[in-house]
């Protein structure tokens, strides 16, 4: 276990997005206002989703999860970034750094899949509309949530013990503003290239087969879509599924970037930068995307606050 690992009583330093900034206090500004807008937007939108009876469809259930992902995704880097910037103390502890870690890998690993389940769905509902209360029943739903959770779990299970186990002994410095993996093995004065060539074996996996599945429900979906014979039925398809490839293709696309380009392409500063799209921009922008271009979204939260309205003007 890390806890009982050789460097127990010295505490890891994060560099922190903001230290090498010309306009620290603009960029905190920022990052906070975005921070509150994730938390916001993705609460409000698990709350219609709960609320909702039009909402209570697969589709749905799946965005809800989603946006759950995303405000724990957020929550587990983003205050501690924040903290440090105020009171000027970059210290985390082996065990803070082992648990932040766990959670992040758990969480993106879970997001990859439920992305996939979510084309999946889509596929269900566009090519075999008639057997998709059958095939997407919340059984199955529910069942391919859990799955989504446990294949992160596994990421996280198997990356974080190794990782910490390792021996520290260079710098305590991580040059990143949270505890991703390899920016601590490059603190390690041990050989780490062995880990390293398994990670990348199991971040290839962690992504092919996601993509796999993605790509092969919308190349299915395309070909559906063109074979039919409705203009509106196309626009409707086509608007369905593009926010769900936007979203993808933001979150794959930071994504392979950071764990599936050689260490070449790689520096502290470029992988920092593109951490921030799927660790802090992607949780804001996935409520946007799901919530401004789908009406039923926007009808439900007109329905809550106008009931809201009248209930306040009722106690009045």
């Amino acid at each position: 276990m890390w806890l009982e690992n050789q460097t127990l009583g010295t505490d890891f330093i994060l560099s922190g997005l903001l230290s090498q900034s010309k306009y620290p206090t603009l960029f905190y500004s920022m990052i906070f206002f975005i921070f509150i807008v994730a938390l916001i937007g993705n609460l409000i939108l698990i709350l219609l989703i709960q609320r909702d009876s039009h909402l209570h469809t697969p589709m749905y259930f799946f965005i809800s999860q989603l946006s759950l992902m995303d405000v724990m995704y957020i929550s587990v880097t983003v205050p501690k970034m924040l903290l440090d910037q105020v009171t000027g103390i970059h210290n985390i502890s082996v065990s803070s750094c082992g648990i932040q870690m766990f959670l992040y890998l758990t969480l993106v690993g879970a997001e990859f899949f439920l992305l996939a389940a979510m084309s999946y769905d889509r596929y269900v509902a566009i090519c075999h509309p008639l057997r998709y209360p059958i095939l997407m029943n919340p059984r199955v739903c529910k069942f391919l949530a859990i799955i989504c959770w446990f294949l992160g779990s596994i990421d996280g299970f198997i990356l974080t013990p190794i990782t910490m186990n390792f021996p520290f002994c260079k710098s305590r410095e991580i040059q990143h503003f949270y505890c991703e993996v390899l920016a601590l093995l490059k603190l390690s004065c041990s050989d780490t290239s062995l880990f390293e060539t398994v990670m990348y074996l199991c971040c290839v996996l962690m992504l092919l087969i996601p993509v796999i599945v993605i790509l092969s429900s919308y190349s299915l979906i395309l070909l559906t879509v063109y074979r039919m014979n409705s203009a509106t039925g196309r626009r409707k398809a086509f608007v369905t599924c593009s926010s769900h490839v936007t979203v993808v293709t933001l979150f794959f696309g930071t994504s392979m970037y950071n764990y599936m380009l050689p260490a070449s392409y790689h520096t502290a500063e470029n992988d920092m930068i593109v951490s921030v799209f799927y660790t802090i921009l992607t949780p804001v922008l996935n409520p946007l995307i799901y919530s401004l271009r789908n009406k039923d979204v926007t009808a439900a939260l007109k329905k809550v606050l106008w009931s809201e309205l009248a209930l306040a003007n009722f106690q009045k």
